[in-house]
């Protein structure tokens, strides 16, 4: 999700108790796969929109729809098992991934965020603010919805004496209540999972989502044992397991891990069309449906030390987020550069990838015509019909090739009516300690990415092309 979540997050290490402290075996090493050493899915759901991006991500790209890819020959597919297929869509110019959920039996479409933990859902008579914390109406949140109705659900259970409270990186926020219900998405469904109905809600909607549902670790979770929400701190942060960890402990799925696969849209798509259906999938049990070639790796998730918060990969290591180590950026003129970075973030709540200051520049400066940097948004800006230099990444001994259609991207237009376009990989800071980067939507679209939380392993896979 945003900056904001992640600099919250790491400064919870070493203040947070230690019966908080979110501990799991990580892999020491990367090891070749391949795709056929991953079962069939269990449950694999399509995406079944894509919305837009929070304000802060919606700078940084307009556009990302897809369709499921199709068989090629020569191309391995990875098949789906039994149960339900689910898909994912997109809206607001496909900034955001959602699919359907129940929470209580009342059906919601929710944006699917590996970048962030909680599962939250606004209950309805929720108050409505804008950015500056103004009271506004309850439309200007433009949630597709007019929340979740806890009366109406039969098997809500309220948490007593605690609350939910999250900011996210471009100022939205969300506080209120919290409680138990039964989740479910497509043929997956957990019956006592925590969630939050905040009844608090500052959120730049599209009309199409009604909330989110992470997918990262415990540790980044927002709930904390006070009534108050203006006082939660590390202090009484009372981390719980995240929406698929929780369907592990029900024994719902036979393998603990999860898969995703984002499908890229048409330029024209992105840049005029605020919804596209059927974007990808998320599986549970299993790799997503889509045809892979054989380049693939397993690595261990990065975790952070609980005394410095830098990223650390020991036994005692905290997770928070699907990091990993990145060996290096390839691309022209790349040789001439450190590209190494051991603090990068696999985030689908995230469009663009966010990259050290050196490699961006240097990267943005092979595009033909040059893209260039825009001191107002701070955003490399490009020619919509520029050549688009090769960019490849390495994880794990493996390269991943990004396709050139994800590195140009409608963004607006400027006054006249002409369309503004940005690249794909943008400036994410300084390369230093403890600085961290985003692998977004942008690398993702290229890879099927399956997620072991309790393992502290990601597979990346890379895709057919489509």
């Amino acid at each position: 999700m945003g900056l904001l979540t992640v600099l919250s997050a790491l400064s919870l290490l070493g203040s947070v108790q230690a019966e908080f402290n979110v501990v799991r075996h990580v892999s020491q090493a990367p090891r070749a796969e391949v795709a056929t050493d991953l079962p069939p899915a269990e449950f694999s759901v399509s995406f079944t929109a894509k919305t837009p991006r929070r304000s802060s991500k919606r700078t940084a790209l307009e556009a990302l729809t897809g369709r499921p890819s199709k068989k090629r020959p020569g191309v391995r597919a990875a098949t789906a098992g039994g149960g339900d297929t689910v898909v994912v869509d997109g809206s607001d110019f496909d900034e955001e991934y959602l699919t359907n959920f129940t929470v209580g039996g009342q059906p919601f479409s929710l944006i699917v965020d590996t970048g962030s933990s909680d599962t939250w859902v606004p209950q309805i008579g929720f108050n409505c603010f804008d950015l500056d914390g103004n009271p506004v109406p309850e439309t200007t949140c433009a949630f597709g919805t007019p929340g979740f109705n806890i009366k109406a659900s039969k098997t809500f259970q309220p948490f007593p004496n605690v609350s939910f409270n999250i900011t996210y990186g471009d100022g939205e926020f969300l506080s209120g209540p919290v409680g138990f219900d039964t989740i479910s998405i497509g043929g997956l469904s957990v019956t006592h999972q925590e969630i939050a109905v905040p009844n608090l809600a500052a959120w730049e909607g599209d009309g199409v989502n009604t909330g989110l549902a992470g997918f990262a670790f415990s540790g980044l979770t927002s709930v904390f044992n006070t009534t108050d929400p203006t006082k939660a701190s590390s202090e009484n942060q009372l981390p719980y397991n995240p929406l698929f960890l929780t369907a592990v402990n029900e024994k719902k799925v036979a393998n603990p891990f999860f898969s995703i696969a984002l499908d890229r849209g048409t330029f024209d798509q992105q840049e005029n069309d605020p919804f596209d259906p059927n974007l990808g999938f998320i599986s549970f049990g299993g790799i997503a449906p889509v045809p892979v070639v054989n380049t693939a790796v397993t690595v261990p998730v990065q975790g952070y030390s609980a005394t410095t918060g830098l990223p650390e990969n020991g036994p005692g290591a905290e997770f928070f987020f699907y990091t990993v180590d990145i060996q290096s950026y390839t691309f022209p003129g790349s040789n001439r550069l450190v590209t190494a970075n051991n603090n990068t973030i696999l985030d689908t709540g995230t469009t663009l990838n966010f990259v050290p200051t050196d490699v961006a520049a240097a990267y943005n400066a092979q595009f033909k015509p040059k893209a260039v940097l825009d001191e107002d948004f701070d955003l490399y800006v490009v020619d919509c019909d520029a050549t688009v230099p090769p960019f490849d990444v390495t994880i794990g001994g493996k390269t991943f090739s990004i396709d050139a259609r994800d590195q140009i991207i409608p963004a607006g237009t400027d006054d006249n009516g002409n369309i503004i376009c940005i690249t794909g990989t943008q400036d994410g800071g300084p390369a230093g300690n403890g600085d961290i980067f985003i692998m977004g939507d942008v690398f993702l679209h290229n890879v099927v990415a399956t997620f072991n939380p309790v393992a502290g392993e990601v597979t990346l896979i890379q895709r057919a092309k489509y």
